[in-house]
C-alpha cells in the first residue's frame, strides 16, 4: 500500500457484505446425494460456483464426497484443477478446435457436443476419458438423435472416445407436470441403449426430484447446492439452506411527501407521507433494475429489523430507495438483508421477473465476502 493512505478495505468500511455459508453448502450437497438414491451426486461449479467462489467451494465439497464437477469453459476447469487433484471434471461448452493436448494435460473431460468433437477427440484424445452429450430436446448442444444412432453404429470411434459418461438436459424440469420431461426421459434412455455399459446422467436439481426413474448413474445440481429453488414450489418452501447472505447499508433515512416521487424516471410517486431509507446497493451489485416498483407495480422486498420492506422507485447503478415507515429503528449504517435466510433470494429474483441464478451469478464485487467454514 502506498505510504500515507488508509486502507479501505477493512470490514468497517465496507457498505455491503455477502456471508457464505459453507456448512449449508455441504448440507445441500449431502441432502441431493442422499435424495438420488443409488446414482452418485456430482456438482454444477461454473460461473464461480455460481458466484460463491471455487476455492471456498471446491474444498469444501469435496471434503462432502463429491468427485464429479461441470464447468461450463476450459478456463473454470483449469482452475478447479489446481484445487482438487483427484476429482473428474466435465467442460460442458466441449472440445476447442485443436486443443486436445491441453484437456489432456489438465485431466479434464470434454462435453462432446457435436460429431465434429467427437470425430476429433476419437483422433487426438489418445484414449482419455470423455462425455457424450445429446440433444433430446433442449435445441442447445449435443447429437441429434439420428447422429447419435450413426455415431454409436461406428464402433471403431466409440471405443477411442472412452466414454465415461452419456448426458442430456432437461428443458422443463423445473416444472414436473411438463410431458417434456417424459418425453426427453424415453429419448435418452433409448439412445443410452446404444451405448451399453456408459453411465447416464439426464438430472439438473430439479430431476433430481423427479424420482428414482431420472437419476440414472449420475446427478449433477446447480441451483439447489446453493439454495435456489429447484422447482417452482420451491420459492415459497426451499429444502435446501441458504448458502449466501447479501446485505447492504442504510446510507440515509428521510422523509418523502405524499404525492413526491422517489428515484429516476419519478417512476414511483407515494400515496401518502413516507418514510424511506437510502440503501448502497444497486444493479452494480447484481440486485437487477426490475426488482424495482412503479406506483402501478409492486417490486420486490428487503429484510431489515424483523420485517418485510419495499423497494420504493427504480433500482439504480449503486442505490435503492425502500419504505421503512413501520421500521422506527431503522438508521444510517445499519445492514438490510437483500436475501437470505429472511428473504429467499428466489422470491426476490422472481419478483424482478427473474430467477435466482441471475442475482447469484451477477454478484458484484463492491460485497466484503465472510466465509462461514464447514
Amino acid at each position: 500500500m502506498t505510504q500515507g493512505l488508509k486502507d479501505v478495505s477493512n470490514s468497517t468500511l465496507a457498505s455491503g457484505r455477502l456471508t457464505i455459508d459453507l456448512n449449508a453448502l455441504s448440507d445441500n450437497w449431502t441432502k441431493l446425494n442422499d435424495l438420488a438414491g443409488k446414482a452418485e451426486c456430482g456438482a454444477s461449479v461454473k460461473a464461480n460456483a455460481y458466484g460463491i467462489g471455487i476455492k471456498h467451494a471446491i474444498p469444501t465439497l469435496d471434503k462432502a464426497g463429491c468427485k464429479n464437477y461441470f464447468v461450463a469453459t476450459p478456463q473454470e476447469a483449469t482452475d478447479i484443477r489446481q484445487i482438487s487433484e483427484k476429482s473428474n471434471i466435465y467442460v460442458l461448452n466441449g472440445l476447442m478446435p485443436g486443443c486436445a493436448d491441453a484437456y489432456i494435460q489438465n485431466n479434464l473431460r470434454p462435453v462432446l457436443n457435436s460429431l465434429e468433437e467427437a470425430q476429433e477427440w476419437a483422433k487426438f484424445g489418445n484414449g482419455s476419458q470423455c462425455a457424450l452429450h445429446v440433444d433430446t430436446g433442449m435445441n442447445r448442444l449435443g447429437l441429434r438423435e439420428e447422429e447419435a444412432k450413426g455415431l454409436a453404429q461406428n464402433t471403431d470411434i466409440v471405443r477411442s472416445l472412452n466414454l465415461s459418461l452419456l448426458m442430456t438436459h432437461l428443458a422443463c424440469g423445473d416444472t414436473p407436470t411438463s410431458l417434456m420431461n417424459g418425453c426427453q426421459l424415453s429419448s435418452f434412455q433409448d439412445i443410452a441403449a446404444l451405448f451399453p455399459n456408459v453411465p447416464r446422467s439426464l438430472c439438473n436439481s430439479a430431476g433430481i426430484f423427479h424420482g428414482e426413474g431420472f437419476h440414472m448413474e449420475l446427478v449433477r445440481p446447480g441451483i439447489a447446492l446453493y439454495g435456489g429453488a429447484a422447482l417452482t414450489k420451491h420459492v415459497a418452501n426451499n429444502p435446501l439452506k441458504p448458502v449466501v447472505t447479501a446485505e447492504a447499508r442504510i446510507l440515509v433515512v428521510r422523509d418523502v411527501k405524499e404525492h413526491e416521487s422517489v428515484g429516476y424516471g419519478a417512476s414511483e410517486v407515494v400515496a401518502k407521507d413516507t418514510r424511506i431509507a437510502i440503501v448502497s446497493a444497486g444493479y452494480a451489485d447484481g440486485l437487477v433494475r426490475k426488482a424495482g416498483s412503479t406506483t402501478k407495480q409492486k417490486g420486490g422486498e428487503v429484510f431489515v429489523h424483523g420485517q418485510q420492506v419495499p423497494l420504493v422507485g427504480r433500482v439504480s447503478m449503486d442505490m435503492i430507495a425502500i419504505d421503512v415507515t413501520d421500521v422506527p429503528n431503522a438508521k444510517r449504517g445499519d445492514y438490510v438483508e437483500l436475501f437470505g435466510p429472511n428473504n429467499s433470494i428466489s422470491k426476490l429474483a422472481g419478483s424482478a421477473d427473474t430467477i435466482d441464478y441471475e442475482f447469484l451469478t451477477g454478484l458484484g464485487a463492491r460485497y466484503e465476502r465472510r466465509y462461514i467454514e464447514a
